[in-house]
């Protein structure tokens, strides 16, 4: 997933719809041994972290090629192939320029897209990215010599997850299915963004994109949805498809740090499956013991009986979302050093993670702790708390309290 913590505000995810079904399912007829099995490939040091441009990614892209086949889907490429091409000259993931492989200075990779055709009116985007860190090279969150980030949750979980609902619906004629594994997402969302642009298929057809982006590592049952208000129509959907009675935490807007946002520009419902961060985000250590498969297999049976809910007659409608103001959003000289968690929606912010050597750290501060005052910021959630910690400078001294089982503990901070 591209970089959380630089971009917050535009994610910080969610709200709850809290499902009225009680019918207990089980996710047994999902290959949740093939999902983890795809992880794995993904996710061994062989692809060297599949970096945008990188040997291990292109590896990985073929990899995906050749699954696609085996399930029967169609190449929607570039000139009938599996690929579409995309070069990037500009590094800056804010400006991005496209440009014509061979340019000096420029890096090309590929999307990899495949087709199920069932003669539907309508179809649906399944995406997931596939690329990842490298070596950690740029936004790792560890500390230490260059070492693989396979990125097992971040985000072969997700691509994963789109193959199983590639075989999965290989029988359901409702819909056409347009199956995409992006690249150059942990770069600035570049795949989907250069996809968009230069569509190899008529959009015009397309009814909603789904996302999927760290899906593999579901605990106590908690579940996030972005892009719930892209349609009026996703919250009644996920409520009944809620069949594991999951813990939703949701947020409305169509912009956040994955691909469904190049989607939801171009005026296409869009939402997006997360099953929450964690301490090895962006660190060598999200790798496959980690994974958990079958809760990988409960999303997957969520979606599919959401898609089946869905109206094949016509078109869901788009809606607009009031959406984060880029100009708006505070210029950060200074870090805590911890990990929200975004599926908390409660009063203050809870910790998910603490990095070692930072502010908190060295003040004492632990996983699970709420911030509730920052200086004399009294922090009600997410967005405060980044506007209060965009007060401060190098050097600063000041107070924070948070919550640590139910009591309040005052540490002592500085940036």
């Amino acid at each position: 997933m591209a970089n959380l913590l630089k971009k917050t505000l535009a994610f910080s995810v969610l709200v709850v719809f809290i499902s009225c079904s009680s019918t207990k399912w089980s996710a047994s007829g999902v290959d949740t041994d093939q999902m983890y099995a795809d992880v794995a490939y993904l996710a061994d040091d062989k692809l060297e972290g599949r970096t945008f441009g990188s040997k291990g990614e292109t590896k990985a892209g073929d990899y995906i090629a050749k699954r696609f086949k085996t399930l029967g889907l169609k190449p929607m490429g570039e000139n009938g192939t599996w690929f579409q091409s995309l070069t990037v000259k500009n590094p800056n993931p804010h400006s991005v320029d496209f440009a014509q492989k061979g340019d000096e200075g420029s890096k090309t990779d590929r999307n990899v897209i495949g087709y199920l055709d069932h003669g539907a009116p309508y179809t649906v985007v399944l995406g997931a990215h596939y690329d990842h860190l490298g070596y950690g090279e740029f936004g790792s969150l560890y500390v230490g010599p260059p070492a693989i980030h396979n990125g097992a949750d971040d985000n072969a979980s997700g691509v994963a997850m789109i193959l199983e609902l590639a075989q999965r619906l290989g029988n359901e004629k409702e819909f056409n299915y347009l199956i995409i594994a992006f690249t150059g997402e942990e770069n600035g969302l570049w795949g989907s963004n250069y996809f968009c642009k230069n569509p190899t298929y008529d959009m015009s057809k397309v009814t909603a994109m789904i996302n999927f982006d760290m899906v593999g590592r579901l605990h106590d049952n908690k579940l996030a949805i972005n892009g719930t208000g892209t349609s009026p129509v996703w919250p009644r959907l996920i409520e009944e498809s809620n069949v594991f009675d999951f813990k939703i935490t949701s947020e409305e807007t169509g912009i956040g740090p994955s691909d469904y946002t190049s989607f939801y520009l171009i005026d296409i419902p869009a939402i997006h499956f997360f099953t929450g961060a964690h301490e090895d985000y962006h660190k060598p250590s999200d790798d496959i013991q980690l994974i958990n498969a079958q809760g990988m297999g409960m999303v997957a049976d969520m979606v599919s009986k959401m898609i089946k809910m869905m109206d094949e007659k016509q078109k869901l409608v788009f809606s607009k979302t009031k959406d984060p103001d880029p100009s708006s959003t505070p210029s950060m000289e200074v870090t805590l050093g911890v990990l929200p968690d975004y599926l908390y929606d409660g009063n203050g912010m809870r910790i998910d993670g603490v990095r070692e050597g930072k502010p908190a750290a060295i003040a004492g501060m632990l996983k699970g702790d709420i911030i509730i005052k920052l200086g004399d910021t009294e922090i009600k959630d997410i967005y405060v708390y980044m506007g209060a910690l965009s007060k401060f400078h190098k050097g600063d001294k000041t107070t924070l309290v948070a919550l640590r089982d139910g009591k309040e503990v005052e540490f002592n901070i500085q940036f």
